[in-house]
């Protein structure tokens, strides 16, 4: 069985090392980015030794909402520019999430090599 634990920070004073809810929200996006990586990379016949996801959420007051993410996948390969490119637009076509957080807030990102 598997399990998972996610301690959520709603209050004022949030507990330390909790989520808010804009992270429980980059959670999800930055898990499906990794996931769809796993599943492009055998279709492609390409090879990665590790990514990195960063997010970085706008939020807007009025009225309340995320309008955009904003994100970077870093990647740790020797693929082309061009095998890159083709990853990325593959990681964005096949999303679930990025669908729902597109129907609501801008989605917008790069795919790099790694330095």
């Amino acid at each position: 069985m598997w399990r998972a634990a996610i301690r959520q920070g709603t209050g004022l004073s949030r507990p330390t090392g909790a989520l808010n809810r804009a992270e429980l929200l980059l959670a999800p996006t930055a898990t499906w980015m990794i996931k769809g990586i796993e599943r492009v990379m055998p279709i492609l016949a390409s090879s990665l030794d590790g990514v990195d996801v960063i997010l970085h959420a706008v939020r807007q007051d009025e009225p309340p909402g995320i309008v955009s993410v904003d994100y970077e996948l870093a990647v740790d390969t020797d693929e082309t520019d061009q095998r890159l490119e083709l990853l990325h637009k593959n990681v964005r076509k096949c999303g679930t999430i990025s669908k729902n957080v597109a129907l609501t807030a801008r989605l917008d990102g790069v795919i790099r090599r790694k330095s």
